[in-house]
């Protein structure tokens, strides 16, 4: 079997690695991939447009595509692929508007009585301007562009001040260009974040183990938002109830409303939610799995991936054959570059390191100058440790971080620490 897996970065490792374990012994291909996964497949160059991806795509001739970042799935690659004939798992550009559009997510959560925060929907700033200064909020609000930012278009406000300098940047000097022409303006919700990660059929959905992620930058949560400084899973304070109550409010009624848009969800549906005092509520939705959360979750899953992303594809996904159960437990320890999410240097001599029973090292932000394994991203390494409890594999992630670790990459040292206490 012949799977190509597109993208390069932390997530995609993770995800041929994973593949590479099946008992099918697929050959993997990566488009593009960078050069720490040529252990896992075969590195094929490529821009990231989608006509380049699509051309290929028809090259290899592949079985099946997964597709790892949000853009490609934006821009229609599952369509595009259908068409040449080829297993494509992720969803459609309308199905994916869940991620795409901040707007679109919000009014069918709206509409379908989704718990989420209340908002409000702007594409002017100064009637953004009037409505803040009309309903002042002293614990201040959430601001999201409507459309991909790369990772940047949530701004946390910690004053409606903020909220109205950043609404400027926005809809009136246009920083984030198309992306955020319409705003979306968000009540704070305040207890306990996770990620929840379903794979479904359109119809069908199995849950992933639960995972936590680390946004902020420094330790104790501190510092800019990320991409994500780390994660672990299982997050024991996702459990069943939670669960339970996650598939019956969110998952259950927003598969039923995309496939009577006529948009049936196939693929990885990202709910992140945050645990409020009124139970789960859903701050923002993604079309692919989450990054760096796969790195964790993949190592916990204990069935075959192909099996269950054939399964999504091409329906019967059966909680009977795909247990949510994790074995075992798994830290990732982010490493990334002096200056990250600001600016930053590239090209940072990196080195390989021997590895034990309990440890992976995936690359994400690499890539090779004069024969060199370099950096070449902000977030550039992921040092992963698994174990029977949290407290063991975050033993092993952070001795293999401190081993890979060289001068201007650094990485948070508090992830998984409630967890492993």
């Amino acid at each position: 079997m012949r799977i190509v897996v597109v993208g390069s970065g932390g997530r995609e490792h993770a995800l041929l690695w994973k593949l590479k374990q099946s008992a099918l012994a697929p050959r993997l291909f990566a488009l593009p991939g960078n050069p720490g996964m040529a252990d896992c497949a075969e590195l094929c160059s490529s821009g990231i447009g989608v006509d380049e991806l699509v051309t290929r795509i028809r090259e290899i001739g592949p079985d099946l595509v997964i597709v790892g970042p949000e853009q490609p799935l934006a821009d229609g690659l599952t369509e595009r692929a259908e068409a040449l004939g080829i297993r494509c798992f992720g969803p459609t550009s309308g199905a994916a508007r869940l991620e795409s559009s901040k707007v679109f997510a919000k009014r069918l959560m709206k509409a379908n009585g989704v718990p989420t925060a209340p908002f409000e929907i702007f594409d002017d700033f100064y009637a953004l301007s009037d409505f803040v200064r009309e309903n002042p909020r002293a614990e201040g609000r959430v601001l999201k562009a409507d459309g991909l930012a790369a990772g940047k278009g949530a701004f946390v406000c910690s004053s409606d001040d903020e909220v109205l300098e950043i609404a400027h940047q926005l809809l009136v000097d246009h920083e984030l260009g198309k992306a955020g022409s319409q705003v979306v303006l968000e009540e704070k919700l305040a207890g306990r974040e996770a990620s929840l990660h379903f794979l479904c059929d359109g119809t069908n959905f199995v849950a992933l183990p639960p995972a936590q992620d680390y946004k902020r930058a420094f330790d104790s949560d501190l510092g800019p938002n990320t991409g994500g400084m780390g994660t672990y899973c299982p997050a024991p304070h996702a459990d069943a109830k939670v669960f339970e109550s996650a598939e019956r409010a969110i998952v259950r009624p927003v598969l039923t409303a995309m496939a009577e848009l006529g948009c049936p969800y196939r693929g990885v549906l990202y709910v992140g939610i945050m645990l409020t005092d009124k139970g789960a509520q859903v701050i923002e939705f993604n079309c692919r799995f989450g990054d760096p959360e796969t790195q964790v979750m993949l190592p916990c899953m204990s069935f075959d991936l192909i099996d269950a992303v054939v399964a999504c594809t091409d329906g019967g996904l059966a909680h009977e054959k795909f247990s949510s159960e994790p074995a075992c437990s798994s830290v990732c320890v982010v490493l990334s570059a002096e200056g990250y999410p600001g600016s930053y240097q590239k090209h940072i001599p990196l080195h390989e390191a021997d590895l034990n029973s309990n440890q992976i090292l995936f690359s994400a932000g690499t890539t090779l100058s004069d024969g060199q394994w370099v950096s070449n991203g902000g977030r550039v390494l992921n040092a992963v440790g698994t174990g029977a409890t949290v407290a063991e594999a975050r033993a092993n992630a952070y001795e293999l971080a401190a081993r890979i670790a060289v001068p201007g990459l650094r990485f948070r040292t508090d992830i998984a620490l409630e967890a492993a206490s």
